[in-house]
């Protein structure tokens, strides 16, 4: 039977302690035992549908967890406060002194400072490699490896990571895959494919209105019982806890995802299409001519399309940053990190969301410095948007296909 993530959050039955149709929201930092053996095992994690303290679990935010999971198709989830959080807490937590990691090259700036710079403090090592290469990924597993970690769809190249082949790598090796699903939630089902952990940023396409920082980690029941575990849980003892008010506010949007995944990936692939016919290299996934469209083909759910990120290469910094004034001042979107949002947002990556890796690095992984990545929008007329976007090309002097030609 096909999978639809969309019908599992339909399915859900969540009602407030009153028969709310909006689960109740818990704004309690602790919680009250009647009797005190019941609080023990509370602790000992052996009491059942109890809650302890707000840093452990919340109702409300066991809400949204419950949510994400059958979003996801996993046995259980955990929401944090940020994506950084998930994403730290979850290589953390199986991570130790000695460990390594093998990570693709592309990848979130924050991620890559985390990986490249904060975990070597604690003796973990990283290697970045081509990710879309199974047999370089190979090639950098040693015995102390414990992680291979990848994005669905890689920031800000667009790359698509083989997950079911990944899968199959980590597991002869009897280590974990990561996936970071951030740019593809509902496009794709990262634990279905094989993924041990998908986190996610809900800050980005979940929530969907860039009006707070939260994240989530998908896993069995067992991976996410350790992160709260009162002894040697990462999240329980680093303690990024998400504001249940905040919880209850994605888990909102949440029930809208689907539509707004299927108008963003409308929107996106308008203007791949069209931006490529008028001569402008661009990068999107559901362009046949994309390296991975193939893979992506194969791994995708039904019906939400090919995402809402897509790049195009301005060869300068200069150039982008004339671009991207312009299409602010010409009402595209806004000059703003991030995605998801129900405007269009664009940014230089290399001077921004991807400034933490190295330029040799950038190099190296075929990023330009002029690269611009948009967050496509829900835009109700994108043709009117696409005519935009070419006319502040022209004023920026970014030649045309007859120009070209």
């Amino acid at each position: 039977m096909t999978f639809d993530p969309a019908n599992n959050i339909q399915d859900l039955l969540q009602f407030g302690e009153f028969g709310d149709v909006n689960p109740s929201i818990t704004d309690s930092a602790t919680y009250t035992f009647m009797q005190a053996g019941t609080m023990l095992e509370t602790f000992q994690g052996e009491a059942e549908g109890c809650f302890l303290y707000s840093r452990h679990w919340n109702p409300t935010n066991k809400y949204l967890s419950d949510a994400m999971a059958a979003m996801e198709g996993t046995e259980a989830a955990w929401v944090t406060a940020s994506g950084m959080a998930a994403i730290s807490n979850a290589i953390m937590q199986i991570c130790k002194s000695g460990d390594h990691i093998v990570s693709s090259m592309t990848t979130y700036g924050g991620t890559y400072a985390l990986l490249a710079n904060f975990l070597p403090k604690f003796n973990i090592r990283t290697s970045f490699v081509n990710i879309c290469d199974i047999e370089a990924v190979e090639k950098e597993i040693t015995p102390q490896t414990r992680v291979i970690y990848t994005e669905t769809v890689t920031n800000p190249m667009l790359q698509i990571s083989d997950i079911p082949a990944l899968a199959r790598l980590a597991h002869k090796y009897g280590i974990k895959l990561v996936v970071d699903n951030t740019f593809t939630p509902m496009i794709v089902s990262p634990s279905r494919l094989g993924a041990d952990i998908t986190v996610y940023s809900l800050t980005k396409f979940v929530n969907g209105k860039n009006d707070c920082v939260a994240g989530a980690i998908c896993s069995d029941v067992g991976f996410v019982s350790s992160l709260i575990d009162v002894n040697n849980g990462t999240s329980m003892l680093l303690g990024p806890v998400l504001d249940p008010l905040r919880s209850a506010q994605i888990l909102k949007n949440l029930h809208t995802l689907h539509i707004r995944m299927k108008q963003h990936s409308h929107n996106a692939m308008y203007l791949a299409r069209h931006l490529r016919e008028a001569g402008v290299p661009v990068i999107y996934p559901g362009l046949e001519e994309h390296p991975g469209f193939e893979t992506l083909k194969k791994m995708m759910n039904p019906d939400f399309g090919f995402g809402g990120m897509l790049a195009i290469d301005m060869k300068t910094t200069e150039m982008a940053n004339a671009f991207m004034e312009k299409l602010e001042l010409s009402g595209v979107g806004y000059l703003a990190v991030s995605l998801g949002y129900f405007k269009t947002l664009f940014s230089c990556s290399g001077k921004s969301t991807s400034s933490e890796v190295p330029e040799t690095m950038q190099k190296e992984m075929g990023m330009s410095e002029g690269l611009v990545r948009f967050s496509v929008g829900l835009d109700n007329d994108i043709k009117r948007t696409f005519e935009r976007i070419v006319s502040c090309l022209e004023e920026t002097g970014y030649p045309s296909k007859d120009q070209k030609s």
